[in-house]
């Protein structure tokens, strides 16, 4: 048992309240344990330059000062975007634009801004699952408004973690088995059982092939249970 009485492959309790923000196009609250990640998808009506075609999907992240067990710094307050949080936003990025047809999306550029409220392990893989969750409620906006013609996502997205704690083989790491992590992966995958992106890291020793893959296991287990709570709470939309 685990420090939190899970079992190895178990994910933390899980809870996914959408519309949370009255005015964003899209908005989903995660709460994954006591991690609690706000994510709200704006539409504009127009494409960055580098689009020859099509729409675009864009992500920010950060988190709230007081997100953690001691107080951090804005990003605004240094003048600069720290660099785990544009590594983060680009990971989510490239997630969610993974599940989109940006042709049927068409002159349209959604933004997922990821606010993390509370941390306590996994907060950029809980940004993706509620990231997506934010995109499909905005493109479903956007068809029922006429705005497009048909519905762009092609399947549906989320990401866990797992790593290796005291040579435990465990799903879903809390801080406190992040932070012992001898290994940390994270994992995001399409709800085919296909992945979209793997971040594997021996923090305290290498890993081995056949612990990657018991890993990889264990997130598809944890992520197709995301899946399925995704679509409870949006629906069949593909």
């Amino acid at each position: 048992m685990r420090i939190d009485g899970r079992t190895n492959d178990a994910i933390r309790p899980v809870k996914l309240t959408t519309g949370f923000s009255k005015f964003a196009e899209g908005s989903c609250l995660i709460e994954m344990g006591n991690t609690m990640v706000l994510c709200c998808a704006s539409v504009e009506e127009r494409v960055p330059p580098h689009v020859q075609s099509g729409g675009w999907i864009t992500a920010e992240y950060s988190m709230l000062p007081r997100a953690n067990r001691e107080r951090t710094k804005r990003d605004v307050s240094k003048l600069k975007l720290a660099p785990r949080s544009a590594e983060i936003q680009r990971l989510i990025g490239r997630a969610l634009r993974s599940a989109v047809d940006l042709e049927l999306l068409g002159e349209h550029t959604i933004t997922i801004d990821c606010d993390v409220l509370q941390g306590d392990g996994g907060t950029r893989t809980a940004s993706v699952t509620g990231g997506f969750v934010a995109l499909a409620l905005a493109c479903r906006k956007l068809l029922e408004e006429g705005k497009i013609e048909a519905m762009p996502l092609k399947g549906y997205v989320a990401g866990i973690s797992a790593g290796i704690v005291h040579d435990e083989l465990l799903l879903d790491l809390c801080y406190e088995e992040d932070s012992n992590a001898m290994v940390d992966l994270n994992c995001v995958m399409s709800d085919d059982g296909r992945m979209i992106e793997l971040q594997g890291t021996g923090e305290e020793r290498p890993f081995t092939l056949e612990e990657q893959q018991a890993l990889v296991r264990l997130c598809a287990k944890g992520n197709a249970e995301l899946h399925a709570m995704q679509k409870a709470v949006l629906g069949e939309l593909v």
